[in-house]
């Protein structure tokens, strides 16, 4: 049988934003492959928080593959293995709403969880997250890399297997009279609209493009590297729409990375409370170029 840890990076707060993957197989007591994947979430929101756990951005995804593409390769090794996943309600959760989202059929796999098998076996006041855990058993690894954290679980499941003496992961879940924990299929979701499920930009649909509001009330307040603050406005040029910042490359009319985090949905800097408008803006500027159209300023404010 074969054995796949599992690990998803989400873009939100929703199961069905899955923003990366990472998988490592074990095979004779070892990890013989590992295999990571960037995904393009069908709604290209990314919350702050997530950023700053895994560093992924908005422009990082933009060309990456689809949730079904990405997972495509590894869905008959998953399907007719044996997963594991630290903390595998989370990643069972999101591999079967990314799925489900998608129209695809969730696979009957049969999923388990190193946390809990740490929490039996490898138990400290510290906690049994993925990182201490495997801080406490010596394992090297980057956290909150997908790839990484799955590597992480596979080794902390050898390091079970050593402990018990169990001839392989089958044998140490039934041991230790482990519970399968399985996708299930959640609603569909209709991705033909990609901000069907956010109420503000669900409302903009309903109400149409009034609902976008005058051009002059899409404002944003921008964190500069040294920490100063920048105002982008946007306005309808006669060439199109138009992106100003006040940072030094915006005044220079060049294209700063200010501009490109808004057109990319990129908030990770944004200090104004206003993400939902980030929203706004790219409903209202869509497929267009915009200006100013000289090439990107190596802008560093």
């Amino acid at each position: 049988m074969k054995v796949v840890a599992i690990d998803f990076e989400t873009a939100n707060e929703r199961r069905d934003s899955a923003c990366a993957v990472g998988l490592a197989w074990i095979e004779a007591g070892r990890v013989v492959r590992r295999e990571s994947r960037l995904i393009r979430p069908p709604q290209m929101r990314f919350s702050p928080g997530n950023i700053r756990i895994h560093g992924i951005l908005p422009a990082d995804v933009r060309a990456a593959p689809t949730f079904p593409e990405a997972m495509a390769p590894f869905l008959p090794d998953l399907a007719s293995g044996l997963v594991l996943a630290h903390n595998a309600g989370f990643d069972m959760g999101v591999l079967a709403a990314s799925l489900t989202a998608w129209g695809e059929p969730v696979p009957a796999l049969t999923g388990h969880c190193t946390l809990q098998i740490a929490r039996r076996l490898f138990p400290d006041p510290a906690g049994c997250g993925l990182s201490k855990v495997a801080s406490r058993l010596g394992i090297r690894f980057e956290h909150h890399d997908a790839g990484e954290d799955a590597y992480a679980c596979a080794e902390i499941a050898l390091a079970a297997l050593r402990e018990t003496g169990a001839r392989d992961v089958a044998d140490l879940v039934r041991g230790l009279g482990l519970t399968p924990i399985r996708p299930s299929a959640a609603p569909r979701r209709d991705m033909t609209r990609d901000f069907a499920r956010s109420t503000s930009t669900r409302a903009l649909r309903v109400a149409g493009a009034a609902a976008l509001g005058p051009a002059d009330a899409l404002r944003f307040s921008m964190r500069g590297r040294t920490g100063n603050r920048y105002v982008v406005a946007y306005e309808d040029g006669g060439d199109g729409p138009y992106l100003r910042c006040s940072c030094p490359a915006g005044t220079h009319r060049r294209r700063c990375r200010h501009v490109d985090a808004l057109v990319d949905g990129d908030v990770t800097d944004l200090i104004s409370n206003n993400a939902d408008d980030v929203e706004r803006l790219r409903l209202r500027i869509g497929d267009a170029v915009v200006g100013p159209l000289r090439a990107k300023g190596a802008a560093a404010a």
